[in-house]
């Protein structure tokens, strides 16, 4: 059970609530910030907040994916794709976190932070070209996994398709158990650069493919005794908030302006971990 620290509860809010707006409005990248607000925020290690920032993201993301499943935007067969494979990799993430000393399982994750931070600047600045140029579709390789029937508007189905989303789910689910995030910073970047889904379509995806596999790594760690505490369901409702709101204001604000803005402030919470982890 983890620590109840009834005077934190407002902190603990807040935070969820900043999460489930970076995930709400980007498919990606909440769940990256997650395990820092608890561990900065509230005080956990990296093997308590993992749960919990995935119970959250899960949670959050939940209730995103319903409004793209209602839309019709969520490519739901690639997305039960690429959980099914995540979930079966989430538990030997999770096998690997809890072998892994503290400082190493910090610099990991503060490695994967710079390396979405990177990513999402890179896609952010690129976006924003092609949107002064007047260009509303992101180009897709040739190859046929980033090909989208035009007659059915859904992915057309190959083995390399259905290879490349395995792919991309089971490094998704090793990184869910392993450093307790959704998976959404190798989804949604993998998405665009493999298909040529629309990018809500991708969001909305992401967001699916996220739930999913949130699900089974807490039930998972839910099985092996994991109790989120009063703080950690303050940061899950928080964290849904946070996701109806971003859900509601993303077709509204510049997509490409916020990305960078979260890639900047992501880029300075990892090399905070990095001092937190190593000293230096």
């Amino acid at each position: 059970m983890f620590a109840d620290l009834s005077s934190a509860s407002p902190v603990a809010a807040v935070l969820g609530a900043a999460v489930g707006l970076v995930l709400g409005l980007t498919g990606a990248g909440g769940g990256i910030f997650a395990v820092p607000a608890l561990v900065f925020g509230l005080g956990w290690g990296v093997p308590q907040a993992g749960p919990v920032a995935l119970l959250a993201v899960g949670a959050s993301a939940a209730v995103g994916s319903a409004q793209g499943l209602r839309a019709g935007i969520v490519r739901y067969r690639a997305a039960v794709l690429m959980a099914g494979v995540g979930v079966c990799l989430a538990p030997i993430g999770s096998w690997t976190a809890h072998r892994l000393p503290e400082r190493w399982l910090v610099g990991l994750f503060a490695m994967a932070m710079l390396i979405v931070a990177g990513r999402m600047y890179r896609a952010s600045r690129g976006a924003a070209v092609k949107a002064a140029h007047g260009e509303t579709s992101v180009p897709c390789e040739s190859s046929p996994p980033c090909r989208m029937n035009p007659s059915t508007g859904r992915l057309h189905w190959t083995r390399r398709v259905a290879g490349t989303l395995g792919m991309i789910g089971a490094v998704s689910g090793f990184a869910s158990g392993l450093l307790g995030v959704g998976g959404g910073f190798v989804i949604v970047p993998a998405l665009r650069r493999f298909t040529d889904i629309t990018v809500h379509g991708v969001v909305a995806t992401s967001l699916f493919v996220i739930a999913l596999i949130s699900a089974g790594t807490v039930a998972n760690a839910w099985w092996h005794g994991m109790h989120p505490g009063e703080q950690g369901w303050i940061f899950v409702i928080g964290a849904v908030a946070g996701m109806l709101l971003g859900r509601a204001l993303a077709p509204r604000l510049a997509a490409s302006r916020l990305q960078q803005i979260f890639s900047s402030l992501m880029a300075a919470v990892a090399l905070g971990m990095f001092v937190k982890a190593f000293g230096i």
